[in-house]
């Protein structure tokens, strides 16, 4: 019995990266404080980023696009633009792990803001003039800040679960 209870929790901590995806993909989970106003991040690219650079088996890339497709179902946004979004975010963390000798947070975070900078423009350029969204930009620069600085937290508190068994 008591084997039982550690299997089960090992096999929670184990899926925790990805069921922490889904759960934010699909509460719209871009932690948006309303009393703030404007403060927002986006943990799914966090969340994608980080484990496709240090535990690219993980999370798979064919269920981080499953993920963008319900992101896309969630916000009303054309199906596949997230995915591809999400998809440009494992091309940037699969670089950085290819040409890495010695994994360092401050060369990781350099790579993820430019990253993030990268996937957040061509999201804006796809939807502002293929699909005519408007775009509030004010909005977006303050998402890529605050995405970017809670990558530090993140990424420690995702070092904190790798020794336990994630």
């Amino acid at each position: 019995m008591v084997q039982k209870r550690i299997n089960i929790k090992n096999q929670i901590l184990k899926y925790l990266p990805l069921i922490l995806l889904y759960f934010s993909v699909l509460n719209e989970f871009d932690i948006d404080v309303p009393i703030l106003g404007l403060l927002s991040f986006n943990l799914p690219f966090i969340i994608i980023f980080y484990w496709s650079l240090k535990d690219p088996d993980q999370i798979g890339n064919g269920l981080i696009f499953v993920s963008g497709i319900l992101n896309d179902v969630t916000l009303g946004y054309p199906i596949g633009v997230s995915s591809f979004i999400y998809l440009t975010i494992i091309a940037f963390a699969a670089y950085l792990r290819y040409i890495t000798l010695r994994p360092n947070i401050y060369k990781d975070s350099v790579v993820f803001l430019i990253a993030i900078l990268f996937a957040t423009s061509v999201n804006s350029i796809i939807l502002s003039l293929i699909f005519s969204i408007e775009i509030n930009y004010l909005e977006i620069i303050v998402n890529i800040v605050l995405t970017f600085l809670f990558y530090f937290l993140f990424a420690r508190i995702f070092n904190y679960f790798k020794p336990i068994g994630i």
